[in-house]
């Protein structure tokens, strides 16, 4: 089945999924005489495999150093995998019980338990503080600065246009993402969700390293002569072209590894930013309250997620709070409190 354009990525990590192991553990199977027992069995076999082994990844290095040379390194599935192994073959079952090619979902009679869910440890303020000291200088110092103190995801940051800014008033529009897919190479999407195309606050700090950028860009596109492909983004590579995410991912970790800083995943800027208000001064409780509510009895992982920055203690939120810069002004104030609640209402997404 031809996947939509939004789902593009979700069907390339399916189709990985199902090819890596639901082919080779389940393909023999007739459909018609799956047995929950059947599945049960071949999710303990791929719980207790070695992949470097099962995968031959030991075998493709050129100087072979565990499996291939008699050391298994027992490397194990972790549970979160286990689990959406689990989920792609619930999925893929319930779509031939829908057009009527088998009776039942036999893969819903069976429990893979509820992984832990991965820990978390949100930059501190100082980190944050260090961060952005860092990233002076950096050609991409406006993009970390906004992804810091907006929680905008990685594809919603380089899919932003000029035309989506206005810093004379101080807010950006999130219209859409930019993402690498296995069809359409890199390619512009909707948002993650309808509510994730929304419009948001922009702290004066982020609108001024924007206007930095925007000059800094303009003498690129000064060097870059004919060569410049500028067709509107706001952070681009050199020669005007549009970053890929990839590249920035590289990028992110390389400028950590410079700067002497923790490593963390560029997606773990976006969970920090909850750290980051609360130096600027916004009230736990305006985070707390301004979060989306569940509407199930049991609340999506990105409680679980934030929890760790949610329950800190109010002396926490008095020290962090000092810490924020003397010029801070009563308007940037309110601007960081827009920016808590927009945050909090992605928070689920």
């Amino acid at each position: 089945m031809r996947p939509t354009a939004t789902g593009e990525n979700t069907h390339t990590r399916y189709a990985a999924c199902v090819d890596r192991y639901l082919i080779p553990g389940l393909g023999k199977r007739n459909l018609t005489k799956l047995t929950a027992k059947d599945v049960r069995t071949w999710l303990n076999q791929l719980r207790n495999t070695c992949q470097c082994c099962a995968h031959g990844i030991d075998t493709a290095r050129v100087e072979p150093h565990c499996c291939a040379a008699s050391q298994c390194c027992h490397k194990l599935l972790s549970p979160l995998t286990l689990t959406y192994i689990h989920s792609v073959l619930k999925s893929a079952l319930e779509h031939a019980v829908r057009e009527e090619e088998i009776p039942r979902n036999v893969a819903r009679n069976v429990r893979t338990g509820t992984p832990r869910p991965r820990r978390f440890e949100p930059l501190t303020a100082d980190e944050a503080r260090q961060l952005l000291t860092a990233a002076q200088g950096h050609r991409l110092h406006a993009l970390f600065e906004l992804a810091l103190h907006t929680g905008l995801r990685k594809g919603e940051l380089l899919g932003l246009r000029w035309e989506d800014l206005n810093l004379d008033t101080g807010t950006a529009a999130i219209r859409r993402t930019l993402q690498r897919t296995s069809a359409g190479g890199l390619t512009t999407l909707p948002t993650k969700t309808r509510a994730s195309e929304r419009r948001i606050a922009l702290p004066a700090r982020c609108v001024q390293s924007l206007k930095l950028h925007y000059e800094q860009q303009r003498r690129e596109r000064e060097a870059a002569g004919t060569t410049w492909q500028h067709d509107g983004h706001v952070f681009t590579t050199a020669q005007g072209r549009p970053l890929d995410p990839t590249n920035l991912t590289r990028t992110f970790t390389t400028f950590l590894r410079t700067a002497g800083l923790r490593r963390i995943r560029f997606h773990d800027l976006r969970h920090s930013t909850a750290t980051l208000l609360l130096e600027q001064g916004v009230e736990l409780v305006v985070i707390k309250e301004s979060s989306a509510t569940p509407t199930s009895a049991s609340p999506p992982p990105s409680t679980h997620t934030y929890a760790s920055v949610f329950s800190a203690t109010p002396s926490t939120c008095s020290a962090t709070r000092s810490a924020a810069p003397d010029s801070q002004t009563a308007a940037d104030t309110r601007v960081s409190a827009a920016v808590a609640v927009n945050y909090c209402r992605q928070a689920a997404n």
